[in-house]
């Protein structure tokens, strides 16, 4: 469906499909790519790192988030027009206790309609932000929630449909964190030893201004940039001490994989991920997250010399993409053309490269205070067993569309509905050739099992999770209970490329 994403630029490549469906370089191929690189804009100068700031931290309570476009720095001597909810390059860090109540304003200052997801949290319909609830410029939306959540790394991103993914890429976006007496009981580093780290990758034009407008192929496997931003500042380094720090991460990019790693490869300690405290610290040297998925991660600085420096990276994989019926992955379609896929001829690094996030300068000899593992809060997870019924949600990319069991988005049809109080088994099956990020409004679930491809539950999907990576050819199962809020919600895949075209369904707690 040509509307749903740049049909503009769609048609300017007329009908040159095979750039997402063949995999040899016929004459097809290289018309596409003239008629792309003829528009691509030229790369930017090399740019010094940036120090890494962090975006203010606010209160819940009483908060006006004004959406608005803005010329800000996000490397020294560049200044950006970002689309924000705050005064810098994202949206300010909001900080909400459980048994608090929320009471949020947006504004909407930009030229187009948008709306904001509080993703991750359990919250009634009318604050969930779905797209049909989107405002027009100069209008306001008021939100009013309890925050029922245990202490976690949450994020809000705009969500209004077709423009999710161009929105959050300019900076509609910002972590929320919930704190509770149990958490604060463990004793975890905090005040500036606690860095939120909302990582996003860009490409920055020539003429200063963020490139958005995904090429065919790109409305197939999603949107790659050639750098990364933490918290909206271009490739940045951070002054730490010679102690542990606790690094809440968050996977904000539009359709990049990442598999955080210390450059070093040291060890991290696993505490936490989307939605809240493991079960039990565990020991990990690299933690791969999809869009949309959080990873709470404890790094040890205290054996590292004054000076010496240390980088949070995503470390390099084989990118789980793969043509369909040609048993090729689209690394090695890439390969061909001299350049992986995810970059190819668009000068975005390629799903699986590898990439800097931020870099840490050892910059003061300090006392160390570690943190010895200890048992983190107990954990209520929904039970499998108590399943009052199951259901399957095929996930498909092909011929220029991106669907759940085989129809693409409509705003106002209701596709499964489910009774308040159930608890369900869903299995999530990626038929199609990309990987699928795949979120649930409303519910926090459990992972039970993975049956194809990694064939397993991994260390950081244990827990409590609201969205859970599904390679081609696996089949992921669910259980969730549906016990805080009846209403409309989403179940959607989080590249949000796929996203906006139409892999996105409602379903309804009645």
């Amino acid at each position: 469906m040509l509307r749903r994403m740049d049909r503009r630029h769609f048609l300017s490549l007329g009908s040159a499909a095979g750039l997402a469906v063949v995999a040899h370089r016929g004459p097809a191929l290289e018309a596409a790519m003239a008629a792309y690189h003829a528009k691509r804009p030229r790369r930017h100068p090399h740019l010094d790192r940036a120090l890494l700031r962090p975006p203010p931290e606010v209160s819940a309570a009483n908060l006006t988030l004004r959406a608005a476009a803005r010329r800000v720095e996000i490397a020294p001597g560049v200044p950006v027009e970002v689309w924000s909810p705050g005064d810098g390059p994202v949206g300010p860090t909001i900080r909400a206790r459980s048994g608090d109540t929320a009471t949020i304003t947006l504004e909407n200052a930009l030229a187009e309609p948008t709306i904001l997801h509080w993703h991750g949290l359990r919250v009634p319909e009318a604050a969930d932000g779905h797209p049909r609830l989107a405002i027009a410029p100069g209008s306001t939306y008021r939100y009013t929630f309890p925050v029922i959540d245990r202490a976690g790394t949450y994020w809000y991103h705009a969500h209004p449909h077709h423009r999710t993914g161009v929105q959050a890429y300019r900076g509609m976006t910002g972590v929320l964190l919930v704190n509770d007496a149990a958490e604060e009981a463990l004793g975890l580093p905090d005040g500036a030893h606690e860095v939120p780290l909302l990582i996003q990758d860009r490409r920055l034009a020539a003429d200063g201004t963020f490139a958005y407008e995904p090429a065919m192929h790109e409305q197939m496997e999603g949107f790659f940039g050639d750098a990364a931003f933490a918290n909206g500042i271009r490739l940045p380094t951070m002054p730490v001490e010679t102690t542990t720090y606790r690094l809440r991460v968050v996977n904000a990019t539009t359709s990049r994989l990442l598999r955080l790693a210390l450059s070093n490869g040291h060890s991290m300690t696993l505490i936490g991920n989307d939605g809240g405290l493991l079960p039990a610290a565990e020991t990990v040297t690299s933690v791969d997250l999809g869009t949309g998925e959080r990873a709470d991660l404890l790094v040890d600085f205290a054996h590292l010399p004054v000076g010496s420096r240390v980088t949070l990276v995503s470390a390099p994989f084989a990118s789980p993409a793969r043509m369909g019926g040609m048993g090729m992955g689209m690394g090695g379609m890439g390969r061909g053309m001299g350049r992986g896929a995810g970059g190819m001829g668009a000068g975005g690094v390629p799903q699986g490269g590898a990439m800097d996030l931020v870099e840490f300068t050892i910059d003061r000899a300090v006392t160390p205070r570690g943190w010895t593992p200890r048992p983190l809060p107990t954990l209520v997870l929904p039970d499998p067993q108590r399943a009052t019924r199951t259901r399957t949600f095929r996930f498909n990319s092909a011929m220029m569309q991106h669907d759940i069991n085989g129809r693409a988005f409509d705003m106002e049809r209701i596709d499964e509905t489910v009774r308040f109080g159930d608890t369900e088994v869903w299995t999530f099956v990626n038929d199609g050739p990309f990987p699928h990020p795949v979120h649930v409004h409303e519910v926090q679930f459990q992972v039970i099992e993975r049956v194809g491809g990694r064939a397993r539950v991994m260390p950081w999907e244990r827990g409590l999770k609201d969205t859970v990576l599904v390679h081609p050819g696996e089949r992921v199962s669910v259980a969730a209970t549906f016990d805080r809020y009846r209403g409309r919600f989403l179940l959607h895949c989080h590249n949000m490329v796929h996203e906006d075209m139409g892999m996105m369904m409602n379903y309804a707690i009645v």
